[in-house]
């Protein structure tokens, strides 16, 4: 749990100080091994299914570069996260480090980021299963109802407050989003050699170069859909404060960033190369629509415990600062338990409302995920070094390494601030002047792959 401190032992009671004891016990199981598993669950969800179409527009030689590249650029940035975490105990969640970088208003900066980021998430994983549902169906059924459903079930799974106690569910999910990436390849490989299946012989075959006519805010949106597959440095705090060796953190780094680097590129190239510049976004609706119901029900684990992660992870950070002071933050007592369940389902159904009642939810994802995606996982971490872990001057001689890595990380994280925002609000102001946004209804099934397409592209699902 945080490490701020608790009442003294002599202001507690014997029961009080048992359950401190248990909780300490309970929530410092976590290893990294352990540790790389949730962070997959985290990490790599049904968005890399995105990255063929992301490959279509930037060719095949950009697309393979700036997923290698941008994969050890996550990783640097993440180390950084990790060191300020092991210098700086009290940080105990992502939101904790914007007081000791600006005082209180770096508190309420970061705090409100990173609440909201993770409520728009958790809303997203809602409406995507819904789409699955769905598509596994082929129901006409109202949408909100299959949300709904997806709602309970991602409220289901945020129950356990420890992170070592759901990490059996990281096999699931892995070998959830594995399945549904090989018999996604397997299947557009087989259509792709017999010219069949929902694309054809004549259709434009892949190219090492980008897709002719690409705009600037095409090409953005692309890189973009990479940036944000490797968006996990925003839960990296909360679950080395699960762990009972945070140093290893490393280790979990190395074998993320490897494992994504490795599944992005062949998912991305080999998609790509079987199915050209037609590919749509996810790539199983180009793997016609049997494969795609088959594929969205084997990634249902993945859908959900992925979505769930994050419900965990926000009500960790706002029950461990309620009750800061008090045994009941363990969630190992009857008044820690209901407050515990009662946060899940209210982050859970405010995520949902927000999903449901916002017209432009999914382009105002995309908005978010350029705002604080770029942030927490990228320009954020160098200004962390800059300010908490430097010492001397960055010119110095120890320095000038870490300085040039720094400075690399923080221009990636910069471009996507600007252009990827630039990008998402020209899309919504250019659907607004089209007058073709519009609230999704039960009549608007049809709309769907286009909605679809949007949440993967925003790289958060």
């Amino acid at each position: 749990m945080a490490s701020e401190g608790l009442p003294k032992d002599q202001d507690l009671s014997d029961p009080e100080l048992q359950g401190i004891l248990e909780g300490n016990a309970r929530f410092r199981r976590l290893g990294w091994k352990r540790l790389t598993v949730i962070s997959i669950v985290e990490a790599i969800a049904l968005g890399s299914l995105g990255l063929p179409s992301a490959f279509a527009a930037l060719g095949m030689v950009a697309g393979v570069i700036l997923t290698i590249g941008l994969g050890f650029v996550a990783i640097y940035a993440g180390y950084n996260i990790g060191a300020v975490k092991l210098r700086y105990p009290q940080v105990g969640h992502y939101a904790d480090v914007g007081r000791l970088l600006m005082g209180s208003l770096g508190s309420k900066l970061f705090v409100g980021s990173f609440v909201a980021l993770l409520v728009f998430v958790i809303g997203s994983h809602c409406l995507t299963g819904a789409i699955a549902f769905q598509n596994i169906t082929q129901s006409s059924s109202c949408s909100v109802i299959f949300s709904v459903a997806s709602a309970a079930i991602l409220m289901l799974l945020a129950i356990p407050p420890s992170f070592a106690e759901i990490a059996i569910l990281g096999y699931i999910d892995f070998a959830s989003i594995i399945l549904a990436i090989g018999i996604t390849m397997i299947a557009t490989g087989i259509q792709s050699s017999n010219g069949s299946g929902d694309f054809a012989a004549d259709l434009s075959p892949w190219s090492a170069w980008p897709k002719p006519g690409l705009t600037f805010s095409a090409a953005i949106v692309a890189t973009n859909n990479i940036v944000f597959a490797y968006s996990f440095a925003g839960c990296l705090p909360s679950f080395m404060e699960d762990m009972h060796t945070p140093e290893d953190y490393v280790k979990t780094l190395w074998w993320l960033g490897g494992i994504q680097i490795f599944i992005y590129t062949l998912t991305g190239s080999i998609i790509y190369a079987f199915v050209g510049q037609e590919v749509q976004s996810p790539a199983l609706l180009s793997a016609g629509p049997v494969i795609s119901r088959v594929v969205f029900g084997i990634a249902l684990p993945v859908i959900f415990i992925s979505g769930s992660i994050n419900t965990t992870v926000v009500c960790r950070y706002i029950h461990g600062k309620i009750y800061r002071d008090s045994v009941v933050r363990f969630v190992n007592t009857a008044k820690g338990w209901s407050t515990w369940l009662v946060l899940v389902s209210v982050v859970t159904i405010l995520a949902w409302i927000i999903a449901e009642a916002i017209p432009i939810f999914s382009e105002l994802l995309s908005i978010i995920s350029s705002l604080f995606v770029s942030g927490l996982s990228f320009y954020i971490p160098p200004i962390m070094w800059c300010v908490l872990l430097k010492e001397g001057a960055w010119y110095e001689k120890h320095n000038l390494k870490p300085a040039i890595l720094n400075g690399v990380v923080f221009l990636v994280g910069i471009i996507v601030f600007g252009c990827g925002t630039y990008a998402s609000i020209a899309e919504l102001v250019d659907k607004f002047q089209s007058g073709s946004q519009r609230r999704i209804s039960v009549s608007e099934g049809k709309r769907q792959q286009d909605r679809t397409s949007k949440f993967f592209a925003s790289g958060l699902v």
